[in-house]
């Protein structure tokens, strides 16, 4: 009997890896935290702080937030700026967690805001940029959960094929349209990345933060440069309000050529429920709207 309980002990002992709960962590946004589950499938379970349809620009912790911290082992943010709000609660937190900054090894991009020079956050609407998330996130995961290691690899290879093949995808959509034809109007700067990936020019009333509000001079400029350059490609972005960019298309004698996901996917059952799936519903969209002008 002591023999069978020793063996059945040893059992337990060399399966307890597989037997584990599965290793919580956070994730800021929901962007993100789509692609910390493709990399940790069942074994992890992600907190995401700002889920889908919310923006982080404006969020507002709560304290629940600062609870799923405190209990993470890995903690991933976007850094460059985007999460302003994360460092102060994730102080607040008392974490021990690895805090991983996904974008470090991105070559940032900077922008214009208010007559200064600011790093642009959105770098994952570069998909080039969104394979250096996933190879970040491999190895923070390995390296706090070595014993799910093989499976860690496994699928950030396999999402990093995926994403590789839809790298090639948008460039051949965006290429069915006319170098001169290939400009947007958004209703802030969240495309930045893309455009210089894909060869489209975007252009918006709003900066880089969705709570700033957009002057009527340059909302009226913009609708003369629209007038001039007969851009009809204008979309409203999921994060933002509609009014603006109908009275924009208004004054421009254009039309709204849809709703592209720019900050923030859809929820489970939207046409953007995934990081893959946030590009498979924008660049069509793009495309058919660019050809009109």
């Amino acid at each position: 009997m002591l023999r069978r309980l020793a063996l059945v002990a040893a059992a337990l002992l060399t399966a307890s890896p597989a037997l584990a709960d599965p290793l919580p962590v956070v994730a800021s946004f929901s962007i993100l935290g789509d692609l910390v589950q493709q990399v940790g499938g069942a074994d992890v379970s992600v907190v995401t702080l700002v889920g889908p349809g919310g923006d982080s620009h404006v969020y507002q912790p709560v304290p629940s937030d600062a609870q799923s911290i405190a209990k993470a082992k890995v903690v991933f943010i976007n850094g460059l700026g985007f999460e302003g709000w994360m460092e102060r609660l994730v102080q607040a937190s008392g974490t021990k967690a690895q805090v991983i900054t996904v974008s470090t090894a991105v070559k940032a991009a900077r922008m214009e805001e208010d007559g200064k020079q600011i790093t642009d956050p959105h770098a994952w609407q570069n998909i080039g940029n969104g394979r250096l998330y996933v190879q970040a996130i491999a190895e923070a995961l390995i390296k706090e959960d070595a014993a799910h290691a093989d499976g860690y690899r496994q699928r950030a290879a396999a999402l990093d094929k995926e994403l590789a093949d839809l790298d090639v995808w948008v460039r051949a959509e965006i290429a069915k349209v006319p170098t001169d034809k290939r400009k947007i109007i958004t209703t802030h700067d969240a495309f930045g990345y893309f455009g210089r990936a894909y060869g489209v020019s975007f252009l918006a009333p709003i900066g880089i933060n969705t709570d700033a509000e957009p002057t009527p001079s340059g909302v009226a400029k913009l609708a003369r440069q629209a007038k001039a350059e007969h851009i009809k490609a204008l979309f409203i972005e999921n994060l933002s309000d509609p009014r603006l960019i109908q009275t924009l298309a208004k004054e421009a004698g254009a039309e709204v050529g849809g709703e592209l996901f720019s900050d923030s996917l859809s929820p489970a059952d939207g046409p953007a429920a995934s990081y893959q799936a946030m590009f498979r519903h924008n660049v069509p969209a793009m495309a058919a709207a660019m050809a009109k002008n």
